[in-house]
């Protein structure tokens, strides 16, 4: 594999908007290459398609197929560094080396590598993505600290500083809306665990070792059922607008993890408004699909019955509950389910 000679200009202005050091990174990146093939004995080839890091595959002295990874040194990628450590290859992909310091990492190579997205069922590929989930959720490490889910929520203050206590483009009821969800589930949180942060049909790749794994993990300290929001936001507005699709996952994930399923769907909605305003903060377009996506999960034609709770207790006992039940009675997402 020859080594890259030139970086996409796309990803430059990505790379450029991103981060007020992104320029001088990208000047020293043919340089963090050239370090990074020496410091471990690989050969890089061309990227692949890129987004915010440098991504490409390469191969070590002995043959071996693995992927390089660089970015911008950052919180961020500090805590995907750590995250992988903590997940040690079990349903994710196994982080070979690392410095946190300059923003490298040496992954595993995942073959055939391509993703959940790429499956024409959906119902099979919610499932899949669940047993990832499942594998996937450990005990916070001990000494390590981790964005919390409340952190998170927080972001949505500033979108009010930045537009004087409005909402800007976003729907202000549908911000309020969000708003009063973060507070209800987070004050009724189950004990936190270490999440992905973003697991989503792009993030799960086909393997050998396992049917499927994960990349890109964010590292979040959250309950259980918080991970599902980033899977009913994807992988694209056709199915993540779409009630009956939505209605569907609802049931699949309901059925695999025992999660209620208008908790997974509060949680969906909010995070959802929550994507919209990190896309708009990011780069002004694109957000518009994230607020169609709680429009059409926090639609009134879904409601829960009360009862359900009951059912679920039975149905699972030993998962993870929500608690405070009456105040969660009062979270404006219920839904009504046919069968139940």
């Amino acid at each position: 594999m020859a080594p890259i000679t030139e970086i996409p200009e796309s990803f430059k202005r990505t790379v450029s908007g991103a981060s007020t050091s992104g320029a001088a990174w990208l000047d020293s990146l043919p340089g963090l290459i050239t370090e990074c093939e020496s410091r471990w004995k690989i050969t890089a080839g061309a990227p692949f398609a890129l987004s915010f890091n440098y991504v490409a595959p390469a191969l070590t002295a002995d043959g071996q197929s693995v992927v390089l990874k660089l970015g911008v040194p950052s919180s961020e990628l500090a805590g995907e560094i750590r995250t992988l450590q903590s997940y040690a290859g079990s349903a994710a992909v196994r982080l070979l080396d690392s410095d946190e310091g300059r923003g490298m990492m040496l992954l595993e190579r995942i073959e055939p590598g391509y993703t959940l997205a790429s499956l024409a069922d959906d119902e099979r590929a919610t499932r899949a993505a669940a047993q990832v989930m499942r594998d996937l959720w450990k005990p916070l490490p001990p000494n390590t600290r981790f964005p919390t889910a409340a952190d998170w929520a927080g972001d949505l203050a500033k979108l009010r500083k930045r537009f004087d206590g409005g909402t800007g483009p976003l729907p202000t009821d549908l911000v309020g809306q969000a708003e009063g969800l973060f507070r209800d589930l987070l004050s009724s949180a189950e004990p936190s665990v270490l999440l992905h942060g973003d697991l989503h049909q792009f993030n799960i790749l086909a393997a050998r070792r396992r049917p499927w794994l994960a990349i890109d993990p964010k590292g979040l300290a959250g309950e259980p059922a918080y991970e599902v929001g980033a899977l009913l936001r994807n992988p694209d507005p056709r199915l993540s607008t779409d009630p009956k699709v939505q209605l569907r996952r609802i049931e699949v994930l309901h059925e695999e993890l025992g999660f209620a399923k208008d908790r997974m769907l509060s949680w969906g909605v909010a995070q959802a408004v929550l994507s919209a305003w990190w896309t708009l903060e990011d780069s002004a377009t694109g957000w518009q699909r994230h607020c169609a996506c709680a429009e059409s999960t926090s639609e009134p034609t879904c409601r829960i019955q009360i009862g359900e709770t009951v059912e679920r207790r039975r149905r699972f006992p030993g998962k993870y509950w929500r608690r405070g039940s009456e105040s969660n009675r009062r979270i404006n997402v219920l839904r009504t389910f046919p069968g139940h």
